[in-house]
């Protein structure tokens, strides 16, 4: 009887592909957003990128030396936390908080909760949240071509006009890898084509939060304004949060309808912070809340067994 049963942590899908392969493909994925951030914020931007992804990968052999595991950061997920960490930074943060970031993401988040597979929310996220708590005026200081200015969604919100295109092109203020709609939907197809992602999360994500924007924007006396939608769908987090971290095999639904489920709350919390709150920005708040109901949302869409239970026959 033992032969037949086995057991090993989660997420519980085979697949041929390896998790080494399916981290390097995602780091690939991800070369065009960080290559259009190092060309707009410069060597900086490339330096906060190196030392991050080295810093996580360092957190984790360490912790793992220490505590007697197995080191398994050949896997590339700490080198892909480190990356995804770096995306999410401002490029005038200082070197070491970016560095107290890394290890806050690898250690606390991860390894704590028992390394891959067993962390309950983003590790890159978390780690960007942590920043954000503990450096928020360093965090929200965002420059280009040396000059520190707000973020187009910070000017859409005080009621500015911004450059949807420029936002598109990412030639604007923000985080290293958020700025290029373009680059980063370029990433997505990679991923899509090598089947890495599904597009359940991403698609609702993106369309309930557009349906959102569209009756917020009706709402205010707008009207149905194209330009602002596409500035909110260009601007900010969105992209980077719904194609490559919202789709985490960790921290979201393995089933169907949970992943429906799983974006449209997304979409809705998005929104809600971007719209009705006093940040212009909520993707990551938003991801990691949501990352805290995949239990419940994944027992409310469990697929029923076919066929009903005979009462009589005990």
């Amino acid at each position: 009887m033992n032969e037949l049963l086995g057991i090993s942590s989660n997420p519980h899908i085979r697949d041929k592909a390896s998790t080494g392969r399916i981290m390097l493909d995602v780091i690939i994925a991800l070369i065009p957003a960080s290559a259009v951030g190092i060309s707009v914020f410069g060597l900086k931007a490339l330096l906060l990128i190196i030392v991050t992804m080295v810093s996580a990968v360092t957190a984790e052999a360490v912790y793992q030396k220490i505590t007697h595991q197995k080191i398994t950061v050949s896997d590339g997920s700490a080198a892909l936390t480190g990356l995804l960490l770096a995306l999410n930074l401002p490029v005038s943060l200082p070197v070491w908080m970016a560095v107290l970031g890394a290890v806050f993401a690898i250690i606390v988040v991860k390894q704590f909760f028992g390394g891959i597979g067993q962390n309950f929310m983003n590790p890159a996220l978390a780690g960007r949240c942590f920043l954000l708590i503990s450096f928020g005026s360093a965090m929200t200081n965002f420059t280009i071509d040396g000059v520190s200015g707000a973020t187009p969604l910070a000017e859409l919100k005080s009621g500015m006009d911004v450059d949807v295109m420029k936002m598109f092109m990412g030639t604007t203020a923000g985080t290293i890898g958020e700025t290029s709609a373009i680059a980063l939907l370029i990433g997505a197809i990679y991923l899509l084509a090598k089947r890495i992602i599904r597009l359940h999360i991403p698609l609702a994500y993106i369309g309930s939060f557009a349906v959102f924007v569209m009756l917020y924007s009706l709402s205010t006396g707008r009207g149905f304004d194209m330009e602002f939608l596409a500035a909110h769908l260009c601007g900010g987090g969105l992209m980077l949060g719904a194609w490559f971290m919202a789709t985490d095999y960790v921290t979201s639904p393995i089933t169907p309808w949970g992943r429906i489920v799983f974006g449209v709350c997304l979409g809705i919390l998005t929104g809600i912070f971007r719209l009705c709150g006093n940040s212009a920005e909520g993707v990551s708040y938003a991801i990691i809340f949501c990352n805290l109901l995949v239990p419940i949302i994944e027992k409310m869409t469990i697929p029923k067994a076919f066929g009903r239970e005979d009462e009589d026959n005990e």
